[in-house]
């Protein structure tokens, strides 16, 4: 069994806020072959997405039918309300997206490459260069050559680029993709901050299950182009009405006597080695479990949630395919 704590803690609560992105049955084939099969989803104004799925699954069509570089069999993408297939102009004004690696000028300085991109975006004042780099955090490279930018800088400059005509939908394909620990954690609280202070819808497509983990509200799973399920990731403590706790103390079999004469609590196993007591119960319950080991002075040293994790679901959801 796994103990595992999800940390989703500070990411924004789009809740019941409009969606921003709907794919509404959407189908793609090629060659008689539907690579993508009439897949539906939605993702919500301050929601960050984790688009996931075994090699061969259909992301990447996906996200080029999202961004209207393919087009539809059948079915329809709604960006802020517009259609992709009727009203391509304005769904296609209301996507900032990085596919692969973004390109720039090397011998231009941050910048200038991206008042060179604001020149080719409608409504955008200068003011909003300011506006995006600070939510990058690049103030202090601003006048430097891009060449000389290290590649989560270049990355952080390409979201910023993304930015710039205030979309609604940032799609973003491997963003952390070559980068250290310390810029994949800058990077994840960058992506945060732009959902919460730009209130922005995020779709990340990548393999780097425990980033999306700790990231997303939610994960989009598809396997041979058909949606396989959307699961919840940033899930609240008091949503969950049971739990699975790995409880370690100091007199084991009185711990089991004390545990199995708490109404609601179920014994799942001891693990005698580690000296813990494994247990399912009500979420309300375990104040009063906790209450009953120290009555009766079972000293408690640690007490673990047991949860799957986002990799042990998806090997569950594919069948054990790999991700890529």
């Amino acid at each position: 069994m796994n103990s595992f704590t999800r940390s989703n803690q500070g990411l924004p609560g789009p809740g019941t806020e409009p969606a921003v992105l709907e794919m509404q049955g959407v189908s793609k084939v090629i060659k008689g072959k539907a690579i993508v099969d009439n897949l539906s989803f939605e993702i919500r104004r301050g929601e960050i997405i984790g688009l996931l799925g075994p090699n061969g699954a259909g992301k990447t069509t996906t996200i080029r039918m999202m961004t209207g570089l393919i087009r539809l069999s059948s079915g329809d993408v709604l960006v802020h309300g517009q259609s992709i297939q009727k009203n391509f102009k304005q769904a296609i004004s209301q996507i900032g997206a990085i596919i692969e690696n973004p390109e720039f000028y090397p011998h231009m300085t941050g910048y200038d490459n991206l008042r060179q991109y604001l020149r080719m975006s409608d409504g955008a004042g200068a003011s909003r260069i300011d506006e995006v780099v600070e939510l990058v955090g690049l103030q202090e490279a601003m006048t430097k050559k891009v060449r000389a930018y290290s590649l989560g800088m270049r990355q952080r400059l390409g979201i910023a680029q993304a930015l710039l005509h205030s979309p609604k939908l940032l799609i973003l394909d491997e963003p952390t993709n070559g980068l250290d620990p310390a810029g994949i954690r800058e990077m994840r609280d960058y992506m945060r901050k732009i959902a919460e202070v730009e209130g922005i819808a995020i779709l990340i497509s990548s393999h780097m299950l425990a980033e999306i983990e700790q990231i997303c509200h939610r994960a989009v799973v598809i396997q041979n182009g058909k949606l396989v399920t959307v699961t919840q990731l940033a899930e609240a403590p008091e949503a969950r009405s049971e739990v699975s706790l790995a409880i370690r103390v100091d007199r084991l079999e009185a711990a089991q006597t004390v545990a199995e004469a708490v109404q609601g609590v179920k014994v799942t196993g001891m693990d005698e080695a580690r000296s813990e007591l494994h247990v399912h119960l009500p979420d309300g319950t375990v104040p009063e479990l906790v209450a009953a080991l120290s009555e009766a002075k079972v000293g408690v040293y640690r007490i673990t949630e047991n949860r799957q994790s986002l990799e042990e679901d998806f090997l569950k959801w594919t069948g054990g395919n790999r991700i890529a």
